[in-house]
Order: structure tokens, then C-alpha cells, then sequence
């Protein structure tokens, strides 16, 4: 029989064992007591980027891509938009996560009745296996480019890099966020030098940040935007920010828990202004490269690397998007190894080794990729990776309505419920996705 368990927050959840969120990393970064701002800061600062990273992976670069090469700037406004819908909501998951102490899916657990909380855990799952599909597909493609090694090889070999995730995670978490934040790194460098190689119109640029109604009235178009909000606004990074907050050692006080809320939501907003610019350059590459030429229906991240060399006269546009890509593929492996962990944790309180839980969602990935790649070689991977976003954007509603509710119940959170303004603005966002994906879905039966 579940049982009322306290919180930090509130009294208002439901449990049936009250464990820790990863325990393996549970509270193992220590926070300095009587520091400066800066100081703890730097003992806050890394879940920020592990989420920012799902922001950045080979999906994105489909979808903007596609937008960049056929609609120019104009999808700009699209790719702000959702920076700025994902920055509300992992704030809102650090909150959850600090506040109450529970997940995201472990608040699920809490709250739901069993049937619901499959669903759920479900439909995330499938969410998880469409994002490691494009990081499968988008390592794979970059390992092509780079050492001409064949896709079915490069998907196979990406099984492999389990073994790195575990070995990292056995070093500590701070180990982790170490190397994501230095492939992060690499990829906005990687992208800095191709914007100064593109010159790209600035003027433009800047139209391409204001919203235009075309993008609703444009089927086409939508499809790419919705695809472009899936691959921002991921769903399992809502349930991994919310429990890798825990990795920090705050104390069991309002106001330590009030500072770690503070901090975390400065790290994650700092982090996801970095997938902001990675984004939005991929775009703008592809707008002043392609746009307004023969390439315009550019899609394939293989057509990009070979026609970038040619177009900006230089072989180093093309060597750097390769790495960039390959940066951007595995820096995603390792937020999908965790969220993967966190969510079948969360919803149905079942542990699984790590490499044997890694090994089952390469899997799941590596199948239909390897099924597309032996039918229609490289040409099928550029729409299969825009599916697989579109499907990230389908199961959003499934994390955001019950994230949005959670914080905004005081009974769950006490003293740290979101602010009348901020839920105002997190249930019109939660509204949007919904509708966006009502008016996808119509157009796609209609179609």
C-alpha cells in the first residue's frame, strides 16, 4: 500500500519507496557553506550543459539544415522561440528536482495510478529511442565523412561507446560533465569558424529572429518548425535535468534548497544560450550557403560536408562539421545513457545495470537505423533523422503537462511553488506545444 511520505517541499506526494534519484551520484559533489557567488557558482555549474546537450545533438542539425537550405532565415524565429521554452521548463524540472527531491518520472510514480504511469513511461521511451537514433545516425554519418568508414559499420561501432559512459561514471560525475563541456566546446568553435568562413547577411539574421505567420500558413515549413521544436525542447531532458540537480550535496534547509534553485537555473539558462548559438549557427551556415542557389533542398548531412568545401573554398568547412558532428553524437550518448537510466528508474522503480540498460537503447536504435541504411543507404537517413524529431515534438505534452502541474501545486512543492507569473507562462507554453502538435498532426492525416 503506497504510503504519504514527507518532503523538503510539501507533504503532497505519494510513494512507494521513497529512493534517491541516481543514487550512485546522489549528493557527490559537495557545495561550499559560506562561499562567494562564484565560488558556488562553479560547484553548481555542469547539469546545466548535460542538459544543454540535447539541444545541440545530430537531430538539430537535420532539422536546421533543412530549414536553413530551403526557407533562409526565416526559421531563426523558431529556433529562439524554443531556447526560450526550453530555459522556462528545466528551470522548472531544477525546481522539481531540488525542491521535493523526486524526478520528474519519479513524481510520476507518485502521483499517477499504475496504468497511467506505464503509459507514461512508455511513450518516453520511445522518445528516448528517437533521439539515440539520431545520435546513432548523426555519429555514424560522421565517422563516414571523416575515415570513410561504412554507415552499417559506424552505427554498429556506436554500441561501443558504453564502455566509455561506464568508465566515466566510475571516475565520478564531475568526470562527465568535464567532457561534455569540452565537446561543447569543440562544437561552438567548430561553428564559429564556419560563420566567419560563410559571412553570413546580417541584416537578415536579424529579420530571421522575428516571427512570420508564413510559418503556420506553410505546411512544409511547419513540419520542419514542429521538428525544430522537438529537437530543442527535448522531453527526457526534463526528467534528466530534475534528477541530476540531485548530484549536488546542499543541505536539507529553505534557504540552502532556495540557493540551489537559484544557481541551477543560472547554470541551465547559461548553458542553453551556448545551444542557442550552435543552433542558430547551423542554420545560418545553411541559409548563406545554400539558400538562394541550386542546393536549396540540402537535407543530408553528407550533401552539406561535400558541397561546404567547394561553396566556402576551403577543405577546413568541411573537416570541421564532420568533427563537430561527431562531438555533437557522442556528447548525446552521454545524457541519453543517464536519462535512459533515470526514466526506467523513475516510472517503474526497476534497476538495471548500466551497460546492460546502455546496451538495450543502442539496440532499439540501431535496428531501425540499420534497416533504413541496408534499404536505402545515406539518402534515407536525412528524413529518418527529421522523424525522429517530429516524434520528440509528439510526446512533449506527455512531460510538460505533468512537470508544468507538479510545480504549480503547492501541496507537492510548499514554499517553493512556481510564481503566478512563471506558471502563467509555462502552461501557455505547454498550451502551445499541445496545439502546434494538434496542427501537425491534421495536416499529416490530410495530407
Amino acid at each position: 500500500m503506497a504510503t504519504e511520505i514527507p518532503t523538503a517541499a510539501g507533504k503532497g506526494w505519494r510513494a512507494d519507496s521513497p529512493s534517491v534519484s541516481l543514487p550512485e551520484v546522489y549528493a557527490s559533489i559537495p557545495v561550499p557553506h559560506g562561499a562567494g557567488f562564484w565560488r558556488k557558482m562553479f560547484a553548481f555549474a555542469g547539469p546545466g550543459y548535460l542538459v544543454a546537450v540535447g539541444y545541440m545533438d545530430p537531430g538539430n542539425w537535420a532539422t536546421d539544415l533543412a530549414g536553413g537550405a530551403r526557407y533562409g532565415y526565416t526559421l531563426l524565429s523558431v529556433i529562439l522561440i524554443s531556447n526560450i521554452m526550453a530555459i522556462v521548463l528545466q528551470a522548472l524540472a531544477a525546481r522539481l528536482g531540488i525542491a521535493s527531491g523526486r524526478d520528474l518520472a519519479q513524481a510520476c510514480r507518485d502521483s499517477y495510478s499504475w496504468p497511467v504511469t506505464i503509459a507514461l513511461w512508455l511513450l518516453c521511451e520511445v522518445a528516448i529511442a528517437a533521439c539515440d537514433l539520431a545520435e546513432v545516425i548523426g555519429s555514424a554519418i560522421a565517422l563516414n565523412l571523416l575515415f570513410h568508414l561504412p554507415l552499417l559499420w559506424g552505427v554498429i561501432l556506436t554500441a561501443l561507446d558504453v564502455l566509455v559512459i561506464l568508465f566515466l561514471q566510475h571516475r565520478g560525475f564531475r568526470y562527465v560533465e568535464a567532457l561534455v563541456v569540452g565537446l561543447i566546446l569543440m562544437i561552438a568553435g567548430s561553428f564559429a569558424t564556419e560563420l566567419w568562413l560563410a559571412r553570413p547577411e546580417l541584416v537578415g539574421v536579424g529579420a530571421g529572429f522575428i516571427p512570420h505567420l508564413e510559418i503556420l500558413r506553410n505546411g512544409d515549413m511547419l513540419y520542419i518548425a514542429i521538428g525544430i521544436l522537438g529537437a530543442t525542447v527535448m522531453p527526457h531532458n526534463l526528467y534528466l535535468h530534475s534528477s541530476i540537480v540531485q548530484t549536488r550535496k546542499y543541505s536539507d534547509t529553505h534557504e540552502s534548497r532556495k540557493e540551489a534553485i537559484r544557481f541551477a537555473t543560472i547554470d541551465s539558462s547559461f548553458a542553453l544560450m551556448f545551444a542557442l548559438f550552435i543552433n542558430a549557427a547551423i542554420l545560418v551556415m545553411a541559409a548563406a550557403t545554400f539558400h538562394g542557389t541550386d542546393n536549396e533542398q540540402v537535407a543530408e548531412i553528407g550533401d552539406a560536408y561535400q558541397l561546404l568545401a567547394p561553396l566556402l573554398g576551403t577543405t577546413m568547412a568541411s573537416i570541421l562539421f564532420a568533427v563537430a558532428l561527431l562531438c555533437s553524437g557522442q556528447n548525446a550518448t552521454l545524457t541519453g545513457t543517464l536519462a535512459g537510466q533515470i526514466v526506467m528508474e523513475g516510472f517503474i522503480n526497476l534497476r538495471l545495470r548500466p551497460w546492460l540498460r546502455r546496451l538495450i537503447t543502442r539496440l532499439l536504435a540501431i535496428i531501425p537505423a540499420v534497416i533504413v541504411i541496408a534499404l536505402y543507404g545515406e539518402a534515407g537517413t536525412g528524413p529518418l533523422l527529421i522523424l525522429s524529431q517530429v516524434i520528440l515534438s509528439l510526446q512533449l505534452p506527455f512531460a510538460v503537462f505533468p512537470l508544468v502541474a507538479f510545480t504549480g501545486d503547492r501541496h507537492k512543492m510548499g514554499a517553493f511553488v512556481a510564481p503566478v507569473w512563471l506558471r502563467a507562462l509555462a502552461w501557455t507554453i505547454a498550451v502551445i506545444i499541445l496545439l502546434l502538435n494538434v496542427v501537425l498532426l491534421y495536416q499529416t492525416v490530410m495530407a
